[in-house]
């Protein structure tokens, strides 16, 4: 994955990764790499072989090949890992009788960290005031925000977040995405598990598409948009494409009679026609959707879409569970 800079601080790496639960191969050969100061999101279908490789990072599956490190080391050999990598996998894992608060202080006094730092993160992720309810009554998005909470703990260097905007609702995922933008400007490393692609394409700086465990696609957001284009309408679409290849700016038509200009200068596609005195009918940039793109990248690659009750899942869940891993 290229990135406009090189950036300093703790990067995740991800390198010939594999693991195979019996017969089944969930992630295969996975290479690819998250940068400090940046949000990565990391999408595919269900199936596709990202929570394994999450907990293959942390430690929680064996990999049958290949690394997953962070900073350079595998996550069961750094030290007080809870100051250099935060989790948040799950939304569920907390006792129902533990008030939000006491869950963190738990965590916090294994830890050695002051209860001073519990209260300044109830009051960042914004449940302050449901801190002192027991946290069987959380709502979805309430329990989000605590598991954020319990990842920001030791103040880490890296977030490694799995599905966080889950039982949001708008306004929580509105803060979601300030929220990480904020971190990665401290120079922390984000990888986001998610499966809501118009909310990731508003939130990340690059994306990885995998599918089947394998790597289909990776890059900046806007390498995958692809060059800038233009969408053009006009009385004569010929006469524009030649004036337009006069001014050195390439174009070709569109399915619906339309024309597409390879550049998001407006204002220079608007001079070429006046000067041609051609009347312009719609000017406007055109920005490829990450949804079209990424069902483009993986239709039909993926062999568990739609095949939840298939034999070759349910093997896999009996072993991952013998091995601490499980793939949703």
């Amino acid at each position: 994955m290229s990135v406009a800079a090189t950036t300093t601080g703790t990067s995740i790496e991800i390198d010939g990764l594999s693991k195979r639960f019996g017969d089944f191969l969930a992630v295969n050969n996975l290479t690819f790499r998250v940068q400090p100061g940046r949000v990565t999101g990391f999408l595919g279908p269900n199936g596709a072989g990202k929570t394994t490789t999450l907990r293959m990072l942390l430690g929680l599956v064996r990999p049958t090949g290949g690394t997953a490190t962070i900073g350079g080391r595998a996550y069961q050999t750094i030290p007080e890992p809870i100051r250099t990598v935060g989790a948040a996998l799950e939304a569920t894992n907390f006792h129902p009788g533990r008030t939000g608060r006491d869950h963190l202080r738990v965590l916090a006094a294994t830890a050695g960290i002051p209860d001073t730092r519990v209260d300044e993160l109830l009051e960042l992720v914004g449940i302050p005031a449901a801190a002192r309810k027991r946290a069987g009554g959380y709502s979805m998005g309430m329990r989000q925000r605590l598991g954020l909470a319990v990842a920001l703990l030791g103040d880490p260097h890296v977030l490694v977040l799995d599905e966080p905007a889950n039982g949001l609702d708008p306004e929580g995922i509105r803060w979601l995405r300030g929220f990480m933008r904020h971190l990665a400007g401290q120079g922390k490393t984000i990888l986001v598990s998610s499966h809501m692609l118009q909310e990731v394409e508003q939130t990340v700086d690059d994306v990885v598409i995998i599918s089947n465990g394998r790597l289909i696609r990776s890059g900046t957001m806007a390498e995958l948009h692809g060059p800038a284009t233009s969408l053009v309408r006009t009385s004569d679409p010929g006469a524009l494409a030649g004036a337009l290849r006069v001014a050195d700016v390439t174009s070709h038509s569109a399915d619906d009679g339309g024309l597409i200009v390879e550049t998001d200068d407006l204002r220079l596609i608007g001079d070429v026609a006046l000067r041609a005195g051609l009347p312009l009918w719609q000017l406007q940039p055109q920005v490829s959707d990450l949804e079209d793109m990424f069902f483009a990248l993986t239709e039909g690659q993926n062999r568990n879409l739609g095949a939840t009750d298939a034999a070759a899942p349910h093997e896999m869940d009996a072993i991952a569970g013998r091995d601490g891993g499980n793939e949703k």
